[in-house]
């Protein structure tokens, strides 16, 4: 079972779905019996698909925080940090997909960490350049930048038409969480 070559798929957009769009990805993968490697920027160790996907012995996720602050919520200080904590992690993350020679690397959320100021986009831009060839990255979140779409080969704009959260109903375990 040979990979061939990997490539780089962007979920973007104000729509529901750009997680689950990755996730489903990353569940055909490890289905097909390629190893997934995933890390959650913006987001706690608890969301609902890890559950479940932790059930794969092909899909690994690398822990994040336990607990997250919604970065327009964030001081100066606490942004600075933040920031150093995700670019280090993009480097553990990134080294062990390379070493341990992953066929799926999802970093989900990461592009609306860029756009949040909470990571250095030219950082991805150049793990981007360098990856392995058969290496299959996932990205998602709002906004990516034309630098960004250039280097995908898949760019999938989710767009939202209706929401619930528009009425107040607040996100709901299973479904959006």
């Amino acid at each position: 079972m040979e990979k061939q070559t990997g490539c780089v798929h962007i979920y973007c957009g104000d729509g529901k779905g750009k997680t689950t769009c990755g996730m489903g990805l990353c569940t055909r993968a490890a289905g097909y019996g390629y190893r997934v490697l995933i890390y959650q920027f913006m987001k706690d160790n608890s969301t609902s698909e890890r559950k479940v996907l932790l059930l794969s012995p092909n899909v690994t996720f690398v822990p994040g925080q336990d607990k997250i602050k919604f970065s327009f919520l964030m001081t100066p200080e606490e942004k600075a940090e933040q920031k150093r904590y995700y670019e280090e992690q993009f480097q553990k993350v990134t080294e062990k997909a390379v070493r341990e020679e992953y066929d799926v690397l999802f970093l989900d959320e990461l592009v609306y960490t860029i756009g949040s100021k909470l990571f250095d986009e030219q950082l991805l831009l150049d793990f981007l350049d360098h990856k392995p060839e058969k290496l299959e990255v996932i990205l998602t979140g709002q906004g990516p930048s034309e630098a960004l779409i250039e280097r995908a080969d898949y760019v999938s704009e989710l767009k939202k038409i209706k929401h619930p959260f528009d009425k107040g109903l607040a996100a709901r375990d299973g479904i959006e969480r």
